[in-house]
């Protein structure tokens, strides 16, 4: 009577499996194993093919056909969408400002467009200053008081001629005047790009580009001489004439520009010449 074999023994019983020619009965192909080795082979493949299949889905755009990613893709293509909005915006924007600046550059716009004060003020104010009229004299007289805040009326001497110093940029005096600690200048930081402006009529004697990557401008006028440092950019040459309130460069947003003022041959103090 045959031994009852146990499970251990069923699984790990050897058996064969073999092709023969049916003419000659040789063996053309033949395998041994046993069910153990068949069960892990199937599972084996089971767990394979299930990697594989994650991979593919997680990996792939597949995986937008699974619950709870579409509205992960929903809110990225918000996200995107609001950025590329944002970008093209800007672009436009800068596409306008350097449009703006090679027409000054080119000198097909004025350049005193740029100041933030009325241009027609601007060529107002400066026709009256030049006629040596009792008229001139008595407009400049009722303007001073009306528009004491953006400019200052002051006589050099008693036999000089009225000028009107503009401001140099619009921005925050940082820094105040003291030649007696060796502070012969003013610094005014701005709040954007911001345009510099010639306090007076005047002619561009010297233009340089500094260490530190700005640009430094000098104005030479009748009794005056007015010095421009840290300058994001320039848009007059040495030897050029400018008028009054007509844009020497520009400064970049948020940076200190140094402001130098003299008067034959002695520093002044400018906030007591110009309104701020």
């Amino acid at each position: 009577m045959e031994k009852k074999q146990t499970f251990w023994e069923r699984m790990t019983r050897k058996y064969r499996l073999s092709v023969t020619d049916d003419h000659s009965l040789r063996q053309v192909w033949g395998v041994r194993g046993n069910w153990l080795i068949v069960i892990l082979f199937l599972v084996g493949m089971f767990l394979l093919t299930l990697a594989v299949m994650s991979a593919i889905i997680i990996y792939s755009p597949a995986r937008n056909l699974l619950p709870g990613y579409r509205e992960d893709v929903r809110q990225q293509l918000v996200e995107e969408s609001a950025r590329v909005d944002s970008l093209t915006q800007t672009l436009v924007l800068q596409q306008q400002y350097l449009q703006m600046l090679k027409q000054v550059v080119a000198g097909n716009v004025q350049t005193d467009s740029l100041q933030p004060l009325d241009s027609v003020q601007i060529v107002m104010r400066e026709q009256l200053l030049e006629a040596k009229n009792a008229a001139t004299e008595e407009f400049i007289a009722q303007y001073e008081e009306k528009e004491s805040e953006r400019f200052q009326l002051f006589d050099i001497q008693s036999a000089a001629p009225v000028y009107t110093l503009f401001r140099p940029m619009e921005g925050i005096v940082m820094e105040h005047f003291n030649a007696e600690q060796g502070h012969p200048y003013i610094t005014i930081r701005t709040a954007d790009e911001t345009p510099l402006t010639a306090v007076l009529p005047g002619v561009v004697v010297y233009t340089n580009y500094d260490l530190d990557d700005t640009y430094s401008v000098v104005v030479q006028h009748e009794s005056y001489l007015s010095v421009y440092q840290h300058a994001a950019s320039l848009l007059k040459k040495t030897g050029d004439a400018v008028r009054a309130g007509e844009v020497l460069g520009m400064a970049a947003g948020g940076s200190d520009v140094t402001f130098y003022l003299w008067r034959d041959g002695q520093c002044v103090n400018p906030e007591e010449l110009i309104a701020f």
